[in-house]
């Protein structure tokens, strides 16, 4: 099964849902902004991402600021973070039985199919 966190408000991911669609893909659609993941599935995410916590996180979205993250906040800060303000994630993510990737650009999901 596939699954896409996907916000249909980001071109980076319509462009990456149209990808997966284009090849005849209908991929589980997970609006991670109206049900958010939790900070376990964060950590597993990550975990097939093969990414740490500041790698995900956009740093340049205002609320990192606004809640006070720096580029060297602490792995836990980050995570409690993402997981209580789920735009701070980056996205999209493709996650497949192969592994996961950010698709950004797009068509890095490729490498999962």
């Amino acid at each position: 099964m596939i699954e896409i966190w996907h916000n249909p408000k980001c071109s980076k991911s319509r462009e990456t849902l149209a990808l997966l669609q284009a090849r005849g893909l209908e991929p589980a659609i997970v609006r991670y902004l109206d049900e958010p993941p939790t900070r376990a599935r964060i950590v597993e995410v990550l975990g097939l991402l093969g990414l740490s916590p500041r790698e995900l996180v956009r740093t340049k979205e205002t609320l990192f600021e606004e809640l006070g993250l720096t580029k060297t906040s602490s792995d836990q800060a980050l995570l409690d973070a993402m997981a209580s303000h789920p735009r701070l994630i980056e996205r999209p993510i493709v996650i497949t039985p192969k592994g996961a990737r950010i698709g950004r650009p797009p068509e890095r999901v490729l490498e999962l199919l």
